[in-house]
């Protein structure tokens, strides 16, 4: 096709990147088809199936007549209640039905809350390292982002006296992600409380971001268990990474009804629901009981003893405390890139693991290995890394 003289994308679109993984794993992909057998440790994406009720519902409800038509904006009732009973269950957090609104995963739900509270010109407090998506979804926006370090000597938890040093002025959110990633540095109720005491005092959004609190943890916590965090405070969750339901992209946010009223203006302009056979079997799905999660994390636990003697293996120094999908880990001083040092694993034994560049210039010098991939390819890739450096 012709190239169309003097059209170009949007400012904001030249300033960001395609998304890391979007790219690589489609170069991973070129190079399975070439017969490659790239072993994948990168993605934070859960291979086992979501609970056999879970899947039993979804077949049966998809099979009534009366399920394939538009659903409510604000999700089926039964899957507002049911995501308010598993917030009492597991976090024992009272919710009420108009405190909940299902989202198509909480990936969009940074989409719809930074929509809803920012306008042309206002900033926003983005963690490095961090989910890209948080800088990238403020830049798409034009909001100025302003980066605050989480660093290692500092345990990876914010500096609320580097914070308020900061211009403040026109910080609209803030955004945290604890247990984080990509560093699994646990939750604790003294952080959440600085933050929610932090987000009082000056006016700032306080949004936790909170899909990891079930792997590899003896402890899930919100941050809406701080007396009086509803009034500052949104929460994201997901059932991606603990329901091995990433496909499904099923999530919600929480927080006070005016809130969750302002994000479902946003959100109604822009998507039609879920299919409601997905939101039942969701409902199912948050009925798993803690025997459930527990075998998964027994098999995760299995596959963090290989991803640390991977560590071991490339001469990285790691956390043992460290909760969640994923072991990050330091490089030794003589790694100038991580991506570099990644890329040469990639094309010489066959293995991905991601930079920790990725996610800010602070995860410079380190590594991150998921654990979404089995025991057995976990194994394959240490010899194969093992064969390489020998």
């Amino acid at each position: 096709m012709d190239k169309v003289l003097n059209i170009e994308p949007a400012g904001h679109i030249k300033r960001i990147s395609e998304y890391y993984f979007s790219v690589k794993l489609a170069e991973v992909a070129k190079m399975n088809a070439e017969g490659k057998n790239i072993i994948s440790l990168g993605v934070g994406a859960p291979d086992k199936m979501p609970s056999q009720e879970t899947i039993e519902t979804l077949c049966d409800t998809a099979c009534r007549p009366d399920v394939h038509a538009y659903q409510p904006y604000s999700g089926v009732p039964e899957l507002r209640k049911a995501y308010a009973g598993w917030y009492k269950k597991f976090y024992n957090v009272d919710l009420s039905t108009d405190e909940v609104l299902p989202l198509i995963g909480s990936k969009e739900g940074i989409l719809h809350v930074s929509m809803t509270f920012l306008n042309f010109g206002d900033s926003v407090l983005v963690p490095n390292p961090g989910y890209p998506t948080y800088r990238s979804v403020s830049e798409l926006l034009r909001a100025n982002v302003i980066e605050y370090d989480l660093l290692e000597k500092n345990e990876w938890l914010p500096d609320f006296d580097a914070l308020e040093k900061l211009d403040l002025t026109r910080v609209k959110l803030m955004w945290v992600n604890y247990p984080n990633m990509p560093t699994g540095k646990n939750a604790s109720l003294a952080l959440f409380e600085k933050l929610v005491a932090f987000g009082k005092k000056h006016g700032i959004v306080i949004c936790h971001d909170n899909p990891y609190s079930f792997i590899l943890n003896d402890r899930p916590m919100s941050i809406l268990s701080v007396q009086g965090a509803k009034d500052i405070c949104i929460e994201l969750n997901s059932l991606s990474k603990s329901h091995n339901m990433s496909g499904w992209r099923m999530g919600l946010l929480a927080s006070n009804p005016e809130f969750v009223r302002w994000v479902l203006k946003a959100k109604s302009n822009i998507d039609s629901g879920q299919f409601k056979p997905m939101q039942l079997a969701t409902v199912a799905a948050l009925q798993n009981t803690r025997e459930w999660h527990d075998e998964m994390n027994r098999i995760y636990a299995e596959r963090r003893l290989w991803a640390e003697k991977i560590m071991d293996l490339l001469n990285c120094k790691y956390d043992k405390s460290q909760v969640g999908l994923f072991v990050w880990g330091k490089l030794p001083e003589s790694v100038v890139s991580s991506k570099d040092f990644i890329d040469d694993i990639l094309y010489n034994a066959r293995v991905f693991i991601t930079p920790g560049v990725i996610f800010g210039s602070n995860g410079e010098g380190y590594i991150r290995i998921s654990l979404g991939a089995s025991v057995e390819k976990m194994e394959e890739a240490y010899n194969r890394i093992l064969t390489y450096n020998t």
